[in-house]
């Protein structure tokens, strides 16, 4: 819990996620059904609702445990020690909690714009999970901090900008087979346009709050090179 320390954002949202998969799974798992993100049900019904709530229901424990265990790595990074340090933002550093969930939800709804476009004539197609939002969290980081080590399956080292370019990449070709009906083995149902437009979103939203993000990334790309 240390590592939250300073992060009163990251740490609400992950509490907030534990509980509601725990009453989900444990008081009344049709939440799943009446929070799920349903393109037809939001254009149809205008239950907007589910754009938001989506991100904090999941399918089962494993895909809450990869979500939340991700965010507690470069959550509290970004919110505390980015955008909250004055060496980044200066005198709106006060204001870093506030950036983080602006980049936060900013990123999931982006990737329920990229899903929507993809899937809105689908009357049957259901999502659930922070991982856009995750996502764009991870890919704000890595514009930082480009070549720290990530942990690929908690195992395999791999550069932060290197994991980010392959999994843009991954979600789009993995987006593109699925719509031709040939879909990546065993991620049938990994929403990865939802993935793609989470990265993507993050990247815009941390340059349009944090303009110098791009100047930072360049500087550390030049020093490597």
């Amino acid at each position: 819990m240390e590592a939250l320390a300073g992060a009163p954002v990251t740490l609400t949202l992950i509490t907030l996620n534990v509980l509601v998969a725990l009453y989900q799974n444990f008081e009344d798992p049709s939440i799943i059904e009446k929070f799920s993100f349903k393109p037809r049900h939001i254009i149809d019904r205008k239950e907007y609702y589910r754009l938001f709530t989506s991100g904090f229901v999941h399918g089962g424990f494993m895909h809450l445990a990869f979500n939340m265990i991700t965010l507690y790595f470069f959550g509290p990074v970004l919110e505390r020690d980015i955008l909250g340090s004055a060496g980044f933002m200066g005198p709106r550093a006060e204001w870093g909690w506030l950036f983080f969930i602006a980049l936060y939800f900013g990123s999931e709804m982006v990737a329920h714009v990229a899903t929507m476009s993809q899937r809105k004539n689908d009357p049957y197609y259901s999502s659930v999970g922070a991982s856009g939002a995750v996502s764009g969290v991870v890919v704000a980081y890595c514009l930082y901090a480009p070549f720290s080590l990530l942990y690929l399956f908690f195992v395999i080292p791999i550069p932060a900008i290197l994991f980010a370019v392959g999994y843009i990449w991954f979600s789009f070709y993995a987006m593109k087979k699925a719509k031709q009906g040939q879909p990546v083995s065993g991620m049938e149902r990994i929403a990865h346009e939802a993935h793609l437009g989470g990265a993507i979103g993050g990247l815009l939203l941390i340059i349009l709050i944090h303009p110098q993000s791009v100047r930072i990334f360049l500087d550390n790309i030049t020093r490597f090179f």
